[in-house]
């Protein structure tokens, strides 16, 4: 039963994680729309998802069964699908960041991440109701 749950649930929880990290990237590029030379970045949110979906995140992480093992120092396994955001207009100090492009992905993000929250509510409020028997 568990694992059908998990089968169920393992799309939209990996939606969940992709959209989550990009949300972080965005907020970042709003953050720093005033630093100097700081480039704005995005996740390409569809071919992040296939990788997470095909398991194509890279090597699997180190065992570290002695203390004496050097730490494993590997990036984020969506870092292969960050990139910079191409620069609409220059700027005299080299930030790339377009307020009005980083607003709208945030809400676009944002809607996108409540409707798989919505979805998944939903999802288990029917599972929850085949159990109960109604």
């Amino acid at each position: 039963m568990k694992a059908l749950i998990d089968n169920a649930l393992s799309f939209h929880q990996t939606a969940l994680n992709v959209q989550a990290q990009r949300q972080q990237l965005l907020a970042s590029n709003i953050a720093n729309a005033d630093t100097p030379n700081y480039k704005a970045r995005d996740i390409d949110f569809r071919s992040a998802l296939q990788g997470a979906l095909g398991n194509r995140f890279g090597p699997l992480a180190l065992s570290a069964t002695s203390g004496r093992h050097l730490p494993d120092n590997q990036v984020s396994p969506m870092q292969a699908y960050i990139g910079y955001r191409q620069e609409l207009q220059s700027s005299v100090d080299g930030n790339t960041v377009n307020m009005d492009v980083e607003r709208a992905a945030f809400a676009e993000n944002s809607i996108h991440y409540e409707a798989s929250v919505t979805f998944i509510n939903s999802l288990l409020r029917g599972m929850q109701r085949a159990i109960s028997g109604q």
